[in-house]
């Protein structure tokens, strides 16, 4: 059992699409009422989805508290320099209302159709490594920054905006080493449960720990946020991710106190605006209340 004690914190995955803008505007208005965050997926190549952080800028714009973050950017389809300038823009415009969430890249052909390269396993976690070193830089306060990297370069460019606060790097992996640069180098962890089911978390999460330590950090300074992918019902089911609240918050209680994971980001069918507001009105304040009882008692 894990418990970091780290407050909690909730959001929901809005999905970019043109069809449903005044859906996704309403969903934006509860988080921003009650949430903590919106996540917006980043898939360029999806014919039916909006340009990610077109969409992210207009969130922002129209919410007043609610926080974004890309859920996860697409980077072999962005240039990291220009990627964290861009985050660093919306986070001084939005009074720091961003979070960076980078992913390796996945759908390579999909990728290489749009101009972007195929990558191997290996060469993308390289180049993950490298975009992470990128951004840290481009938001830092030097002169001038380079940087000599196998995938991506900076000569002598100079930094800047930087951050309105102390923006946070996230990191959407699953392999061991990846989870151990995480623990040394990143600030926060964004899984799935459609991809790392709960009972994979505890092992994940011990090697960003384990990388956490080998560098001199604290593990429990890192962010561990959940995509959980279902839908609530009036109506008990066998089955996780899919029920009554008392089972979601029975679920999101035991992530929580179990595995360490402190930030859940839900993701409905179809976007589904009654879900969002259930997930909201329903689901996060009886999980803030469950994990609060549960660890007075400890």
């Amino acid at each position: 059992m894990t418990d970091y004690g780290r407050d909690l914190r909730f959001g929901v995955f809005v999905t970019p699409s043109p069809d449903l803008l005044d859906n996704s505007y309403a969903i934006a208005d509860i988080a921003d009422e009650q949430l903590d965050f919106i996540g917006v997926q980043d898939h360029p190549y999806q014919k039916h989805f909006l340009e990610a952080w077109a969409f992210i800028a207009t969130l922002l714009a129209r919410t007043d508290r609610v926080r974004v973050v890309p859920d996860v950017a697409n980077l072999p389809l962005h240039n990291p320099a220009v990627l964290a300038k861009t985050a660093a823009s919306l986070d001084v415009i939005s009074g720091g209302r961003v979070e960076l969430a980078l992913g390796a890249g996945a759908f390579w052909d999909a990728i290489v159709a749009m101009g972007g390269p195929r990558r191997t396993a290996g060469e993308a976690a390289q180049a993950l490594r490298e975009a992470v070193e990128v951004t840290r830089l481009m938001w830092s306060s030097e002169r001038s920054v380079r940087y000599d990297g196998d995938f991506y370069g900076l000569h002598g460019v100079h930094p800047g905006p930087q951050p309105a606060h102390d923006m946070q790097i996230w990191l959407g992996v699953g392999g061991p080493k990846l989870l151990r640069y995480l623990g040394g180098h990143a600030d926060g962890w964004l899984p799935s449960n459609s991809y790392f089911p709960p009972e994979a978390l505890p092992a994940m999460s011990a090697q960003i720990d384990r990388g956490a330590t080998d560098a001199g950090r604290d593990p429990a300074s890192i962010v561990r946020a959940y995509n959980v992918f279902g839908e609530i019902s009036d109506h008990k089911t066998g089955d996780r991710f899919r029920g009554t609240v008392s089972q979601w918050t029975a679920d999101l209680t035991t992530l929580a106190i179990e595995t360490g994971m402190d930030t859940f980001i839900f993701g409905a069918p179809d976007d589904d605006l009654t879900q969002t507001r259930r997930f909201a009105e329903e689901v996060a304040p009886a999980v803030r209340t469950a994990v609060a009882q549960s660890r007075g008692r400890r």
